[in-house]
């Protein structure tokens, strides 16, 4: 049987998803966003369920997708949990909404929740979950006869704790379980194995550091923060191919600068790093003539990442893609953002810049980003927009256990 739904496999071919393990590393460049890199074609990287590497919140994403070390909100779930455990609030949940690549289709979407609870001044606990719905896809027999529809989903959900070990530096744990469905059982007729929805379980190691500091007279802070999410086993769509999941190391720091009593700045900047093996070059048998073979366990693949990529260490740093963006508040209730995000153009070619904005009034915060390309091509990713809204509480007054802002 075959599947017929141009535009759904036009998204999942470039979100990443992949059904076979092996269908989108024969997929041309010009193909996906009609560019080619300089040189030839693109040795892009394809880890399976790419929705865990998708910004869920406006407030980030309007920053050039960098989060690991700005200021700790709700959302610090999917950038680095560890900055939980200088969040000032008590507790706080939010919810977040992406209608993701508008240009391409209006049926892709991704929903996201998050929340957590500061159990004392030491330690807390968060959780999230995250929903990416694809649309409908429609099977047909090989005569072109409809069969059936089905919509293709993944989700994930995820439990945290973090904890403060000295003043103002953090750690966490995190622990999730994955769940990618994109055939609804359906096989193809000739195909590998039997097709089934994929599951993964991962966690993640995250530390956080802020500290304040002056700034020509100024109040200022600067903070750090690490992270490696997704460290997890591999999925699979019918027990043949074995995908990585998007096994992310980042690394990214911020400055922040109140010029007054009501006028803050921020500027962050985070390089991330995907630890899953590169492709290498076959010959016409299959043998390969330069790089690693990428079939290996999930430890060997995350310390491999760092020396196999075919073209050597100029290649393994255009594989860092850099998201950065600043941020002006008023009075804590107002906010303007701005950024830009870049993946080398052989490594994928995501260029654009972010804008945003948000508002918090009273215990409740509502932000917006929207996304502009940049690198010259009519881009899938034009016209995103993602919406987010939060709410956070303090203690209630005279609890002798209400915790400080670190």
């Amino acid at each position: 049987m075959r599947v017929w739904n141009t535009k759904w496999i036009f998204g999942l071919s470039l979100v990443g998803s992949l059904l076979s393990g092996v269908a989108s590393a024969q997929t041309k460049p010009s193909e996906i966003d009609g560019r080619s890199a300089q040189g030839g074609s693109r040795n892009i990287l394809h880890p399976a369920v790419p929705l865990l590497s998708i910004a869920p919140d406006s407030r980030s994403s309007a920053m050039g997708d960098a989060g690991v070390a700005s200021e700790p909100d709700v959302f610090s779930q999917h950038w680095n949990s560890a900055k939980y455990a200088l969040i000032p609030k008590q507790w706080g949940v939010a919810i977040s909404y992406i209608p993701w690549l508008r240009k391409l289709t209006n049926e892709i979407n991704l929903a996201y929740l998050a929340g957590y609870y500061r159990i004392d001044k030491m330690q807390t606990l968060s959780a999230s979950l995250r929903y990416f719905s694809m649309g409908q896809m429609k099977f047909t027999d090989e005569m072109g006869n409809p069969l059936t529809t089905h919509n293709p989903n993944e989700f994930a959900i995820d439990v945290a704790y973090s904890r403060l070990f000295i003043e103002n530096f953090g750690g966490a744990v995190a622990f999730r379980i994955i769940r990618s469905d994109l055939t609804g059982g359906v096989t193809q007729q000739n195909s590998a194995g039997t097709s089934s929805a994929g599951m993964s379980y991962a966690a993640d190691i995250a530390l956080y550091y802020q500290d304040k500091l002056k700034l020509g007279g100024m109040p200022a802070e600067y903070a750090l923060g690490l992270t490696i999410t997704n460290i997890g086993s591999k999925l699979s769509y019918n027990d043949v191919y074995k995908n990585f999941i998007p096994i992310t190391l980042r690394l990214g720091g911020r400055f922040s600068a109140d010029i007054d009593q009501y006028n803050r700045l921020s500027a962050l900047l985070d390089a991330s790093k995907l630890l899953i093996p590169t492709p290498p070059i076959y010959d016409g048998s299959h043998n390969i003539i330069k790089g690693y073979n990428p079939d290996v366990a999930v430890v060997s693949g995350m310390l491999q990442s760092f020396y196999d990529a075919p073209g050597g260490a100029k290649e393994e740093f255009q594989e860092i893609y850099w998201g950065g963006g600043v941020e002006y508040s008023y009075a804590k209730q107002f906010a303007l953002r701005a950024g830009y995000f870049f993946e080398h153009e052989e490594k994928g070619g995501r260029q654009y810049f972010t804008l945003g904005a948000g508002v918090t009034y009273n215990i409740f915060g509502l932000d917006a980003s929207y996304i502009i390309p940049s690198a010259g091509f009519n881009s899938p990713l034009a016209n995103t927009m993602r919406f987010s809204l939060s709410v956070n509480f303090d203690q209630p007054k005279g609890n002798k256990k209400r915790s400080r802002r670190a």
